[in-house]
């Protein structure tokens, strides 16, 4: 193992608990199958590690595996695949190629690159045929195209989203996790086929976002986006009148930490526009 691979390594615990907030209790979990894959400890004929990660929508599902993704690969790396669009029979011929002359999407993306990670959000709305595709993804670490050409899958991350449990946690606000837990992970066991969740390395559930957790990411996207905007040349200062303002606008306890991107990201670009046309 290389001395930058060690290093990377060590502090990827650390860069996802400082991009990624109120999820800490899952943070370890990642960073162990991301360390077992790196380090070459995964099955070889097998995708370096397999997520499923539960929760309600806005609460970091996405993000950290873009998150991880970007540090672990650079960008670029990362295909992301919405499974709502693959609800019919036809979905296949969308990933894999319609004809012999087709690789289809899933192809496409994996031509790019020989690594990286494969994010297939909201899994439960794919049809079956395409959840057929994931059980020879996880357990083969490949995948024929149309063509006849195989894909290797094994330099790869899998890593499925899912919404699944989500109103059932959102109403258990007096429970405690490990109880929410229980009901989410019993919740997917009862929606997904066993064949499928048993192939999958580890089966996390994401929190809801209270309304402090909510005002730490505020304040982790208004420092990017003013970053952001300040490599542009607008140096843009958000006072604490502004902060509380956004804060109170953006926080939104069924949507999660979405609303409050938006909301930052049209007010500081607002801002800017103001102070530059002044």
């Amino acid at each position: 193992m290389n001395d930058e691979l060690k290093t990377k390594l060590k502090n990827l615990e650390t860069h996802l608990k400082t991009n990624i907030r109120g999820q800490d209790h899952v943070i370890p979990r990642i960073v162990s199958v991301l360390c077992r894959g790196e380090l070459g400890l995964a099955h070889p004929s097998r995708p370096r590690g397999s997520f499923l990660l539960v929760g309600p929508t806005g609460v970091g599902k996405t993000e950290i595996t873009q998150c991880f993704s970007e540090y672990l690969f650079g960008p670029g790396h990362l295909h992301r695949f919405d499974m709502s669009e693959y609800q019919n029979q036809s979905s296949v011929g969308l990933l894999l190629g319609q004809s012999s002359s087709e690789i289809g999407l899933l192809g496409m993306a994996l031509a790019k690159e020989n690594h990286g990670t494969l994010l297939f959000d909201e899994m439960e709305k794919a049809h079956p045929l395409v959840l057929d595709l994931f059980l020879q993804i996880l357990d083969a670490g490949r995948i024929t195209l149309a063509t006849g050409e195989t894909k290797n899958l094994s330099n790869y991350y899998v890593v499925f989203t899912s919404n699944i449990g989500s109103a059932e946690s959102m109403r258990m606000e007096n429970s405690t996790f490990t109880t929410i837990e229980r009901t989410v992970l019993r919740k997917v066991d009862q929606t997904l086929r066993p064949e499928l969740v048993a192939r999958i390395t580890d089966k996390l559930v994401f929190g809801r976002l209270g309304y402090e957790v909510q005002r730490e990411i505020c304040e982790l996207l208004i420092e990017r986006e003013t970053s952001r905007l300040r490599a542009l040349g607008y140096p843009v200062l958000v006072d604490s009148q502004t902060l509380e303002r956004l804060i109170r606008e953006g926080y939104s306890r069924a949507l999660g930490a979405r609303p409050m991107r938006n909301t930052i990201e049209k007010a500081l670009q607002e801002l800017t526009i103001a102070e530059t046309l002044k």
